[in-house]
């Protein structure tokens, strides 16, 4: 056995180090693997031997192979001198595997080459495709039930507008006729009673149905349901509301035009219940390329300043952003209050579409 001293020691003890690595090791020359480590052939679902030789065509998927020879011919020149990244691969029996390799261009036997470790991240990458396939499945759910919840509430506003509110209205003019047909006093004063409360409950039917769905989006567009609103909701809540809107008047589909007023009417719910605010502003512009929504308020800010939100409501309001192929940025503002942006695409197939 060779001393420390002894000029052999240092490789034998790299080599030995190298071959019993839990990481593969390889050395690739001319497109092909001159050097693996058992580790690294083991990986493939072979032997040392019968991996020596192979060339990257032989263990590289074809739908890669163009972009592992693009990197080993960039490494080998000098271009970049070392990489790492993740490159799936071809195991003996068919099946694809993925190893993360940092490879390193150093001269072997007289002439350049990439030297490299790698480390099999297969299960890593089969969980984080699961992972993202989970994400999109729950993504399309979240968006199929979005979209059935407005054909719902449109349906449920039909027919409370047009069959409930038909009936009160029926009854109401019975009651009027009644009325008109009677002398007694407490009769008069049944029948009047009676049609109050009748008008009273159109008045309800007319609130729900509106707020299942807007008929403005339908027959004004967004800004001015926009603009309707904040007038019923400064009377709600007593918060001084003002309006700016630039850009066309009806120019979204309305499957789009109900997303983001469902975002604006989800960030105002927030205002009123949580803000504390006294005034609030809203801007709505549309560009040729860009919609912007904006909602600011003079209340108590975001978590850790007093205000509350829902944090359901929030990622409900993603989520549309989201199926919008846009974003929304929730901040609070350095002098109080908070700052609602949302930014959507627009394009030419943004024109009105069928109502819900």
């Amino acid at each position: 056995m060779p001393s420390p001293a002894s000029p052999a020691s240092p490789g034998l003890s790299f080599q030995a180090i190298v071959e019993q690595s839990i990481a593969g090791v390889y050395v690739l020359q001319d497109e092909c693997f001159v050097y693996c480590n058992d580790t690294w052939a083991g990986f493939f679902g072979m032997s040392r031997e019968e991996y020596v030789g192979l060339s990257l065509r032989d263990v590289v998927p074809p739908d890669f192979i163009d972009t592992s020879l693009s990197m080993y011919r960039r490494r080998v020149s000098g271009e970049i001198p070392s990489v790492r990244y993740v490159t799936p691969a071809m195991h003996r029996d068919g099946h694809r595997i993925y190893l993360e390799v940092h490879g390193t261009r150093m001269e072997y036997a007289g002439r350049m080459a990439v030297v490299g470790v790698g480390i099999d991240v297969t299960e890593r990458v089969q969980r984080d495709e699961e992972l993202r396939q989970a994400r999109n499945d729950l993504q399309e759910l979240a968006a199929h039930i979005n979209r059935d919840r407005e054909l719902q509430r449109a349906q449920f506003a039909r027919e409370l507008h047009d069959v409930l509110g038909g009936l009160l209205a029926s009854i109401k003019m019975d009651a009027k006729r009644i009325a008109r047909r009677v002398q007694d006093p407490e009769l008069q004063e049944i029948t009047a009673g009676l049609m109050e409360v009748a008008q009273e409950a159109i008045t309800t039917v007319r609130d729900m149905s509106e707020e299942l769905r807007p008929s403005g989006l339908d027959h004004l567009g967004l800004p001015e349901t926009i603009r309707r609103e904040l007038e019923r909701f400064e009377a709600r809540y007593e918060i001084t509301c003002s309006f700016q809107a630039s850009g066309p008047e009806n120019a979204l589909a309305n499957d789009r035009a109900t997303s983001i007023y469902r975002i604006f009417q989800e960030g105002m719910n927030n205002v009123g219940k949580h803000a504390g605010a006294r005034k609030v502003a809203v801007w709505l512009a549309q560009g040729d390329t860009e919609l912007r929504l904006e909602i600011q308020d003079d209340g108590s800010g975001l978590p850790g300043g007093g205000h509350r939100v829902d944090a359901r409501g929030i990622l409900g309001m993603k989520e549309r952003a989201r199926e919008l192929g846009g974003s929304i940025d929730i901040r609070a503002l350095p002098a109080g209050g908070t700052l609602l942006r949302l930014l959507v695409p627009v394009g030419l197939d943004d024109r009105q579409g069928d109502t819900p």
